[in-house]
């Protein structure tokens, strides 16, 4: 193994399996607390797994909970996660329960917190170039919440206005109806352009919920699963 140094000039070639061993065992710590937390034994813990469709053994789960496995597959993790009803991050990445972690080898512990967001896409974007993609599809679910609000703020207008039973409050509601149409044409707009920049970088955006099925331009074929 190639040996590597710390920040500070020193170095360690065994640094790589700590680091292994370390994540192992914050995922192990997290599995067993949870299942804990849950009144679950090992045995319930396999079982739910089972339920699932893909088998972890009893002792399967004793052994990486007691620290005698040498691996934690992948997906033992993603099945593990739903048989404890949590995130397969809340298990890499305990908030709350574990101050700090090591991210990478090589490099010293930091709060949990940042290492999560770095592992999601979240940190700080001076880090590095955000994956534009990411970016992309970012910009569209905002862009859709802000549309999908704006209508049901019209509509909730909307019905003001026909039951209002004064003329001054029907007028506020028609004014405030007024408001949220604009503000929904631009957030169409906008999620119209989103979808677009995706399409541009070689991707497909995901299917519109039918409240937002005259976003896409009638030539455009709809996405996998959008019943527009």
């Amino acid at each position: 193994m190639t040996q590597r140094d710390f920040e500070d000039g020193s170095s360690n070639e065994d640094d790589v399996p700590e680091w292994a061993d370390h994540v192992q065992a914050t995922v192990a710590r997290e599995v067993r607390r949870r299942r804990r937390e849950l009144r679950m034994s090992a045995q319930d813990l396999a079982d739910k797994c089972e339920e699932i469709g893909y088998p972890i053994p009893r002792n399967v789960i004793a052994n990486m909970e007691s620290g005698r496995r040498a691996v934690l597959p992948l997906v033992e993790v993603l099945v593990l996660a739903e048989a404890l009803n949590t995130y397969p991050i809340c298990l890499l990445y305990p908030v709350g329960y574990v101050e700090e972690v090591q991210r990478l080898p090589f490099q010293y512990p930091e709060p949990t917190w940042d290492a999560m967001h770095w592992f999601t896409g979240q940190g700080p974007r001076s880090f590095r170039a955000e994956d534009e993609m990411l970016q992309r599809f970012r910009a569209h679910a905002s862009d859709q919440r802000a549309a999908l609000a704006a209508l049901e703020g019209e509509k909730r207008e909307r019905w003001n206005a026909e039951t209002a039973t004064e003329p001054a409050e029907r007028e506020d509601a028609l004014q405030a109806r007024s408001d949220y149409a604009e503000r929904a044409v631009l957030a169409k707009y906008r999620l119209r352009t989103a979808r677009a920049f995706i399409r541009e970088d070689g991707g497909t955006p995901p299917p519109l919920p039918p409240e937002l099925a005259d976003v896409d331009p009638p030539d455009t074929e709809p996405e996998e699963g959008n019943s527009a």
